[in-house]
């Protein structure tokens, strides 16, 4: 099968993850600036984004960095998970200085960090909030979109919980301790509630809004 650009990026992210690297970190080894591999640097402007390719130096210089042949490296490209679906991150006070965005609007630059999308899984669903108790974070009508195999909730996570009276709340968890969980409201008006441990049947922690 011809190596694409999506098997050829592919391939990449699966090299840099087998030397235990980011695509940032495998540049980096190959001498390379850093973010030559980013999301942000696959695709160039146009309607659809025009596909960009890494030069043959690039990839000759990772091979020679890694010790992989080219035959291996597109072996790769099969026998890679999934390539996570990644979006350019930038803070917000970064966001307002010059150079991040284009005359349209989007992310152009080498300043970018990545985000990784919620990717699907067994254990991931969606939820529409019911009620203001998370107003103004979440208003009645949004969508949240939560893993039950994530990584456990931990204090200061905004998360949906199932009590084993068959209530499903999204709340903050402000605490946890071996007995209880004490669940918060972004809403002033919604009183702390301390949740006996045994009553709750899961926790899962909200990845996305949308709002």
């Amino acid at each position: 099968m011809p190596l694409s650009h999506a098997r050829l990026w592919k391939a990449l992210d699966a090299l840099a993850r087998r030397e235990g690297l980011s695509p940032s970190g495998l540049a980096l080894r190959a001498g390379l600036d850093a973010t030559a591999f980013n999301p942000s640097k696959r695709f160039g402007a146009g309607d659809p984004p025009r596909p960009r390719w890494p030069s043959t130096e690039s990839l000759t210089r990772i091979l020679e960095a890694t010790g992989v042949s080219l035959a291996d490296f597109a072996a790769l490209a099969d026998d890679a998970p999934p390539t996570p679906a990644v979006i350019p991150l930038l803070g917000l006070a970064r966001a307002g200085q010059d150079g991040f965005f284009d005359e349209a609007g989007l992310p152009v630059g080498d300043g970018w960090d990545q985000t990784e999308l919620p990717r699907p899984s067994a254990g991931l669903f969606s939820l529409r909030i019911s009620g203001d108790s998370m107003a103004p974070a979440y208003r009645d009508g949004d969508r949240v979109i939560v893993d039950r195999e994530a990584a456990p909730p931990r204090r200061g996570d905004r998360i949906v919980a199932r009590l084993a009276t068959g209530e499903v709340v999204a709340k903050e968890l402000a605490r946890l301790t071996s007995r209880t969980a004490t669940l918060t409201s972004a809403n002033p008006d919604y009183p702390p509630r301390v949740v006996p441990r045994a009553d709750i049947e899961w926790m899962a922690r909200i990845l996305w809004v949308s709002q």
